[in-house]
C-alpha cells in the first residue's frame, strides 16, 4: 500500500506541511498496526516549480515535466492525504497553478480515482474551512474519492510542536475517524 501526502503550499514554514506530515505518519502507523506493508511519500510543492499557466505559454513550451511527474506520483498512490493552505478563502496560488497545468494533461482525472483524506489548518478559528469546503466539493469532479475532511482551527493552540501531533483530544478524534474512513472500503 502506498500513501502520498502533500500540503498545497510552498511555504517552508507551512503549518499545513506540519499537519499533513503528522497525519500521514499516523495513517502509516495505523495501517501497519493492521498488518499492511505501507510506503509513505510526502511530496513538496517546491519540487514542482512551474511558470504561471496560460494557453499562450502552453503552446510555446508544451507540457512541463514537473506537472507530468506530479500526476505520475499521484497515480502511484493507493491513498492521498492533502492539507490545503487557505489564501483569502481559496487555494494557494502555487497549488492552483500546479492544478491548472495538471488538468491540461489529466483532464478531469487529476486524482485518478484515489481515496482521499482532506485537511486544512490556519492560525485562526475557522481552520481553513473555506478552502476545505472548496476542495471537498471540487476533488470528486477531478477524480478524487473524498472519504473524510478535517479542519484544524487555531493551529498553534491545537498542535504540539515537540511531539508533532494534534494536542486537542476532540480534533485528534476527528483525525482518527478521518484515517479510519480513508482506509474503509
Amino acid at each position: 500500500m502506498k500513501i502520498i501526502a502533500f500540503a498545497a503550499s510552498t511555504s517552508t514554514q507551512s503549518i499545513n506541511k506540519k499537519l499533513v506530515s503528522s497525519v500521514a505518519r499516523q495513517a502509516q502507523q495505523t495501517a501497519q498496526e493492521s498488518g499492511a506493508d505501507v510506503q509513505l511519500e510526502i511530496l513538496d510543492l517546491n519540487d514542482c516549480e512551474l511558470p504561471l499557466f496560460s494557453e499562450d505559454l502552453e503552446r510555446e513550451i508544451g507540457q512541463p515535466q514537473a506537472a507530468s511527474d506530479f500526476i505520475a506520483k499521484l497515480g502511484s498512490a493507493d491513498y492521498l492525504i492533502v492539507s490545503f493552505a487557505e489564501h483569502n478563502g481559496l487555494y494557494s496560488a502555487a497549488f492552483k497553478n500546479l492544478f491548472d497545468w495538471c488538468s491540461r494533461q489529466a483532464g478531469r482525472n487529476i486524482y485518478q480515482n484515489k481515496a482521499m483524506l482532506l485537511l486544512a489548518t490556519s492560525p485562526g478559528g475557522r481552520g481553513g474551512k473555506s478552502v476545505l469546503e472548496l476542495a471537498t466539493g471540487m476533488s470528486p469532479r477531478f477524480g478524487g474519492e473524498v472519504k473524510a475532511s478535517v479542519s484544524v482551527p487555531s493551529f498553534e493552540e491545537n498542535f504540539d510542536q515537540e511531539s508533532q501531533t494534534i494536542s486537542n483530544p476532540e480534533i485528534a478524534q476527528q483525525i482518527n475517524a478521518g484515517i479510519a474512513a480513508l482506509f474503509a472500503d
